[in-house]
């Protein structure tokens, strides 16, 4: 029986992780405690992996912008897992090592699953059960000699809930149809002893039941996008020619960069090619690369803030998708990083980034003003993440620019073909935006303003003294 105790003047004991009774209880070693964090840190590098290869080609905007939040939250919580079990007497970690076939088969399973619908179903379903496992162990390690991996798995339990609310009114957007997949999963998981590996397994295991994935999964390196996005060939808008003019207004200019942003979403297309391409990195550059993305997809979702804010249908615009398709299928990994970071290093000068924070504050939109300003702070991150991943891959800094500015000039040599082949007429959408948003305003367009009429046709060179390219 237990003693009855009482802290000083009552005060909480032991730092107030817990009770003195809850504390009094052994709970699991080391080992069992570094064998089920392990499994938590594949389920994350899984799930990461899955939600990554599957932006590109995801059509739903709503979902690719999801993903790449999701994507990012794994890599952050399989991050701080790694550190954690280093911290265990674990070395060599062994993180690179599937637990169980079955775990990997189970994971294989929602990677290959062939529409967005069973996707969502899938991850849905992969979501549930580590959460039920990481409460679990939350009840049995002991709070106050585990302190540490209960801190780690708090916060990750914080955003799984997060991510399960999500994917939740992901999968009920869908209409419920019957399935044999689930039974599938759910076998795969008991054969791997639970997500966590505290179910007793079978003497006699029985084969992985595989349905989707009997045949290796390919990546789809297409970018594909739903009904919303007309025209995405269209080039009959060039932003940056009309956000450089002094003669345009910085109201006007503000909508243009609000079209900008909401244009980035092709950079987490591409970007998630690359990662899902680049095998054999240490897990930093993984991590590192994820919120690059991440910070693109909330770019993208700024421009459509900004657009709702002003009162304008953003799906007026015509919102292309040339640059990540033509990225993805005309360089390789390596070169479509080297034209990332070129385009990036085109942003840090006076022209790129300062200029059109200064441009949003001018617009006298404070709203524009704060999307400017966070999205410079981004992009002086993103120029570090290259100078730390991509530039020391060449000789110097010189190099690796040279690098990108081959492979970018390779692109722009030939980007009016999309014209030739039938793709897009190069409808002039800008006056109906611009009429758009000033109507909402309560104001009469600028006759000069609304007669913007130029194309990306021709101008391959100014397009490379801006530096800003076709991204971002």
């Amino acid at each position: 029986m237990l003693p009855n105790y009482t802290s000083y003047k009552n005060l909480p004991p032991l730092a107030g992780l817990c009770t003195l009774e809850e504390a009094a209880k052994p709970g699991l070693s080391v080992e069992e405690c570094v064998r089920r964090l392990k499994r938590f840190h594949y389920c994350f590098k899984r799930l990461h992996q899955i939600l990554m290869a599957r932006i590109t080609a995801e059509p739903i905007y709503e979902l690719k912008t999801g993903f790449a939040h999701h994507a990012y939250l794994c890599a952050e919580h399989a991050t701080a897992l790694r550190a954690r079990i280093g911290e265990m007497r674990e070395p060599p970690l062994g993180l690179d090592e599937v637990p169980h076939p079955a775990l990997e088969a189970f994971f294989d399973e929602i990677l290959a699953a062939p529409t967005t619908e069973e996707l969502v179903k899938g991850y849905h379903r992969g979501l549930s059960y580590l959460s039920e496992d990481i409460d679990s162990y939350q009840r049995e390690t002991n709070p106050l000699t585990d302190a540490p991996s209960r801190r780690v798995l708090k916060f990750a339990r914080l955003e799984l809930d997060e991510m399960f609310e999500f994917i939740r009114a992901a999968k009920a957007a869908f209409p419920a149809s019957e399935s044999d997949w689930h039974i599938v999963l759910h076998s795969l998981v008991i054969q791997a002893g639970g997500i966590d590996g505290t179910i007793p397994e079978d003497e006699k295991p029985y084969p992985l039941p595989r349905l989707y994935s009997t045949k290796p999964y390919v990546y789809d390196p297409i970018p594909k996008r739903d009904e919303r996005f007309s025209d995405p060939w269209n080039q009959g808008v060039n932003a940056e020619s009309f956000l450089y003019n002094e003669a345009y207004p910085a109201r006007a200019k503000a909508l243009m960069m609000l079209y900008k942003r909401l244009r980035e979403i092709d950079v987490p297309e591409m970007m998630a090619r690359i990662i899902t391409q680049t095998p054999g990195k240490p897990w930093g550059y993984y991590r590192d690369m994820s919120r690059q993305l991440w910070d693109e997809a909330r770019h993208a979702m700024m421009g459509e803030v900004g657009f709702f804010a002003l009162g304008v249908d953003w799906t007026k615009a015509k919102i292309t998708l040339n640059w990540s398709h033509r990225l993805n299928t005309e360089c390789t990994p390596m070169e479509a990083h080297g034209v990332l970071y070129y385009i990036e290093q085109g942003l840090m000068p006076r022209t790129g980034k300062r200029y059109e924070f200064e441009t949003g504050q001018a617009s006298g939109l404070p709203l524009i003003a704060t999307f400017q300003d966070f999205d410079w702070a981004d992009e002086v991150l993103h120029s570090q993440i290259g100078r730390e991943w991509y530039v020391p891959q060449f000789g110097n800094l010189k190099e690796a620019l040279a690098y990108g500015d081959a492979a970018w000039s390779k692109v722009l040599s030939n980007w009016a073909t999309v014209k030739e082949k039938g793709l897009t007429q190069h409808e002039n959408w800008w006056p109906a935006v611009y009429e758009m948003a000033c109507r909402a305003e309560g104001v009469p367009p600028d006759p000069a303003v609304l007669a913007f009429r130029e194309t990306y046709e021709g101008k391959r060179a100014d397009l490379k003294d801006v530096g800003e390219g076709l991204s971002g």
